[in-house]
This record gives structure tokens, sequence and C-alpha cells, in this order.
């Protein structure tokens, strides 16, 4: 079993938030760490290397992580972080959904999701790191998890958390042993999820049913920004792009085929309620390129062209 160790004792006070941060994102990935005194901070971390997924504990002063659009726009593989408390409370923000874990609980995070991640006194943390491919391999959408406590004082999530503790302190060489436990563990962590999935299904439309409401909200009132984009629609909801076209692709329609049809429709609406605008200026105002190519797209949408529309009788 590969064991890498990292401690802050060593390392001189002014840089000691630089060292960590740096430690912090090769052991997970990219965040961007907040201190409460960074001179004053104190921590340690242990990796451990189990085949396909990595056990870790840390313990340090506060801390705040956060994990930026930024971060996440050259990622190539989804991970998960699920993470345990074991002294205080820490609290959670990613898609919308803001939960606090105490200690007899977890969490999972979602690696390819903007997250803020924090706690106000000093903490040890267990934390699991597993590929999405790795856990998907088990357990049906491991995405519908995140953001969530899952209550670990009883039962399976016992079971799963108790694992996790015993297996920091375990003596054990690379190889075999390590990568049948790490195989193990994650099997008790789909047999904990797919518990936990009762009536979860109803949450789960529920809480992406908000999140495209919002997206739609943004998009209307955008409607004349040249910039609105997916990339913008995604900043302004705190949410990633992958997540937002997701959302969408639950419509059956690209954000890039909603923003252009709501532009088409909006720009209907002004043709008649403002006749002194010319069709040049309302196809510019809309972000379309030029007027032919808004007369195309308004008579593949609606059956007329623009100028008929506007001359049209029953108007």
């Amino acid at each position: 079993m590969e064991i890498v160790a990292h401690n802050t004792t060593q390392i001189l006070p002014n840089q000691r938030s630089a060292h960590w941060t740096r430690v912090i994102g090769e052991t997970y990935f990219p965040l961007q760490l907040t201190f409460r005194d960074a001179a004053a901070f104190s921590g340690t971390l242990e990796k451990r290397q189990m085949g396909n997924v990595s056990l870790s504990r840390l313990a340090t002063e506060p801390l705040q992580y956060e994990r930026r659009p930024t971060h996440i726009s050259h990622t190539r593989e989804e991970e998960y972080l699920i993470t345990v408390p074991r002294l205080s409370p820490v609290e959670f923000k990613q898609m919308g959904r803001e939960v606090r874990c105490d200690p007899g609980g977890f969490i999972i995070e979602r690696g390819d999701e903007p997250y803020r991640f924090s706690y106000d006194t000093a903490n040890e943390l267990s934390v699991l790191k597993i590929s999405k491919k790795s856990l998907a391999e088990k357990v049906r959408d491991p995405d519908r998890f995140c953001a969530r406590t899952i209550d670990s004082r009883s039962g399976l999530p016992s079971l799963f958390t108790s694992m996790m503790h015993q297996l920091h302190s375990l003596p054990l060489s690379a190889g075999r042993a390590a990568d049948i436990l790490g195989r193990q563990i994650v099997d008790v962590l789909a047999l904990v999820l797919d518990e936990s999935a009762t009536d979860d299904h109803q949450v789960r439309t529920s809480v992406r049913a908000g999140h495209l409401r919002r997206a739609e909200q943004v998009i209307r009132k955008h409607l004349s920004n040249p910039t609105l984009s997916p990339e913008f629609v995604a900043e302004a909801c705190g949410i990633s792009k992958r997540y937002l076209h997701e959302l969408f692709g639950d419509t059956n329609q690209t954000v890039s085929q909603f923003i252009r049809d709501e532009r088409l429709i909006a720009a209907k609406e002004l043709i008649l309620s403002s006749p002194a605008l010319s069709m040049a200026e309302i196809s510019y105002r809309f972000g379309f390129c030029d007027q032919a190519q808004f007369s195309r797209l308004f008579k593949a949408k609606f059956g007329v062209a623009p100028s008929e529309w506007r001359r049209s009788p029953t108007n």
C-alpha cells in the first residue's frame, strides 16, 4: 500500500498556505483555500492508495475549500470525494444545495461541479477519492447522491465509515491486499447508497427542475446581451457548463437552441410592438449575425418571414 504523508511542522509560517494548497491539489484536485490565519495554520495529511481508490486522513485548523469553474475547465474525468468529519461539523454547498454534516454522517462531493466546503473549528476528516467510472459500475447515477448528508450512526453506513477509520491504521504492504480492500470498501459504499436511494428520485427531479428554471430565467433576462452563451448561463447559476447541458438534455433541447428560440420569440413580439424599429435593428438587438440569418431562422420557426409577420392583417 503506497502511503504519502504531509505535515506543516517543518514549513516556514509564510510558506504554509501555498504549501498546503499544493498538497491538497495533489491529493484531491485543485481547490481555492481560505485560511483563518495562514501563518499560524497547521495541518497533517496521510494518503493511502488502494487499487483504484485513495483513502486519506487530514487534520487541520479551520479552513474553507472552494472548487471553482476555473479549476474544472480542464477536468477530463469526473471524480468524487466521500468525506467523513470526525471532530466537528462541516458546511457544504453544491448545485444549489446547502447541507451541514455533523460527525456521525458523511457527504459526497462531485469534483466536476463548483462547490464550497468549510469548517469553523479544528477538524479531522477521512476522505475516500474514487472515479465516477468506478462508482458507476456499482451504483446507478451516482450524481444523485451528491450534496446530501448520509447518516452513518448505524447499519451499513456505520460499517462503511468504520472501515474507513480502521484502514487508516491497518499495516498493509502494496499489492493484492490493498487492491482487494479498495474494491471491498467501494462495494460497501455502493450498498449504502442503494439503501439510501428510497424516495431519492423525486427529490433529485425537484432539484434539477429548480436549476433548469433558474437557467431559463437567466437566459430570458439577458436575451439582448451579446455575451449570452452556455458559459455565461452556467457562471450566473453557479454550476458547471457540463451540468447545465445535462439539465437541458432532460428537455431534449440544447442550451444554444433554447437561447436562439427565446430570442426569436422576443423578436417576434418586438416586431409588432415597435414598428419604428427596422428588422436589422431587431436582429442585431437579439444577437443574430445579420438580417439574412435572422430572417431564415425566424421563418423556419414561425412559418413566415419577419416582414410578412409585421404586415399580416391578423396581428
